[in-house]
């Protein structure tokens, strides 16, 4: 049965570096504010594979009122959303990430974060597609302010 899952994210940038973005700290003047490491692309990431599973979202397993998660890698929570789907008899087919960020560029730094989103949910880096975009200087993000993320899985599960 094939199961799509939708996911999003977004985080306040503050100055001072690095920023981690797809489970790679990239080199910047800014870094993203949030409860754990404040990788979007991660974030996003398992919440569309948490959608496909019908599982809720990141906060739902990971909550940011719960200290434990404080400062945690998001590898970590890939990780262990490549478990629950491994717990299901599901496998991902195929992930499409859309970064949208002004600033730093990031396509130099692509192929290192599809590596290493494929490698902690065990994937083939082929099953992994990451895209960057910016706002053309619109909102929060166009004005450097933020970043988002979107992703979207698809999901086979066993019957």
């Amino acid at each position: 049965m094939l199961r799509i899952g939708e996911g999003y994210d977004v985080h306040r940038l503050a100055v001072g570096g690095p920023l981690r973005l797809g489970c790679v700290d990239l080199a910047a003047e800014v870094s993203a504010v949030g409860h754990s490491d404040g990788d979007a692309v991660a974030h996003a990431a398992c919440d569309a594979l948490l959608g496909a599973l019908a599982l809720g979202d990141i906060g739902t397993h990971f909550p940011p009122s719960d200290d434990c998660w404080k400062g945690q890698r998001s590898t970590m929570f890939l990780r262990s959303v490549a478990a629950m789907l491994a717990e299901r008899d599901a496998h991902v087919i195929n992930l499409d990430i859309t970064v949208v960020l002004e600033r730093p560029k990031l396509a130099d730094h692509i192929v290192s974060m599809r590596s290493a989103v494929a490698e902690a949910l065990g994937l083939d880096i082929d099953a992994v597609s990451i895209k960057a975009k910016t706002a053309e200087g619109m909102g929060a993000v166009g004005e450097g302010a933020a970043v988002e993320a979107h992703a979207i899985a698809l999901v086979d599960i066993a019957d």
